[in-house]
């Protein structure tokens, strides 16, 4: 990757166009000719350093129940495990960590369907020794940008603003879930990109970006932008950071973690006896060390004494919730001897 390359990754992972001709549009923003600008996208999906460009949907929002699941595994099983888990739908991903829960997947299930049913699915696999099931309290962030370009990385400093939307109330109607299914595939590399998904629909190119652009305005639909291959650009260090926060901090700490442009996801979560910490944060790093300094500076700032750091030292899935195309999950036609 050139330095242009590096610049239209980070345009492309926070703002896309959402008129006819996106590419164009952003072509000119970097005096680029319409051409060169898809072909070097499309080298860089070819290359496997852009996963998707599609819309980014809020799981909730859209009524699906979700939550991050801890396991304790006997080691010897734990790839038997992370395999059949990742069978699930509803998983989208799946990590062995440094710790003693050394399984953390993230499980979604549609309107109507229960977690704990689900994961009560996942007992009947040998070796599991301890299950926490670890749902979102409160969100305060969620949305990965990598920084590509180093002289552009912002200083460790609560210096986000959170983004406003105007709340409303999803009905999934079949209506609603056709534009869903459609706009959360990946998105062409040709100069209107949206006009296959509008005639598949049966509407005007522009009566599907008024439909986008009011899912953005409402929160229901997070951002449209591409999702990048976060190891294949340099990021390994995958850290999740948690707090144990005294209950009537949280609120206070979680806000402050969220507006650290370097973490990506913050959450509160529920605790447990073995597992005190309430407070969960991602950061995306090019090395162990990086993480482990960006930490300790973040801590200075939000002064909170008790902290961890996991990190994944394998990913078993990675992939995105896919809404409203469900299929019933049954572990007993998983198992295999």
């Amino acid at each position: 990757m050139d330095k242009m390359d590096k610049e239209i990754l980070n345009e492309i992972q926070w703002t896309f166009p959402l008129i006819p001709k996106p590419y164009e549009s952003m072509a000119k923003k970097f005096d680029l000719s319409n051409q060169e600008l898809m072909q070097r996208l499309v080298t860089l999906k070819k290359a496997g350093i852009i996963r998707q460009i599609s819309a980014i949907f809020d799981t909730r929002k859209l009524g699906y129940k979700s939550a991050l699941v801890a396991m304790a595994i006997d080691p010897e099983k734990l790839d038997h495990v992370a395999n059949q888990v990742n069978k699930h739908p509803g998983v989208s991903h799946n990590y062995e960590r440094n710790h003693e829960y050394n399984l953390w997947f993230t499980l979604a299930v549609p309107p109507g369907s229960d977690l704990k049913t689900e994961i009560d699915k996942f007992s009947k696999l040998a070796g599991i020794k301890k299950t926490r099931l670890l749902p979102t309290i409160k969100l305060f962030k969620i949305g990965v940008k990598l920084e590509m370009v180093e002289e552009k990385k912002s200083d460790i400093k609560p210096s986000e603003e959170k983004k406003k939307i105007v709340e409303t109330k999803f009905i999934a109607t079949e209506e609603e879930k056709n534009y869903i299914r459609e706009l959360q595939k990946d998105l062409e590399i040709v100069e209107r990109p949206f006009l296959k998904s509008a005639q598949k629909l049966g509407i005007t190119e522009e009566q599907l970006l008024e439909k986008v652009k009011l899912y953005e305005e409402t929160g229901i639909m997070r951002r449209f932008a591409a999702i990048l291959r976060h190891r294949e650009v340099g990021f390994t260090a995958n850290g999740m950071i948690v707090w144990q926060v005294p209950d009537e901090k949280i609120e206070e700490v979680g806000s402050k973690l969220g507006s650290f442009p370097q973490i990506s996801h913050c959450y509160q979560r529920p605790v447990y006896q073995d597992w005190p910490y309430s407070v969960f944060s991602m950061v995306h790093c090019k090395s162990i060390e990086e993480a482990e300094d960006m930490a300790k500076e973040i801590q200075k700032q939000v002064q909170v004494s008790n902290y961890k750091i996991l990190f994944s030292s394998r990913e078993f899935k990675k992939t995105r919730v896919e809404y409203f195309v469900e299929h019933e999950f049954n572990i007993e036609d998983l198992i295999t001897a």
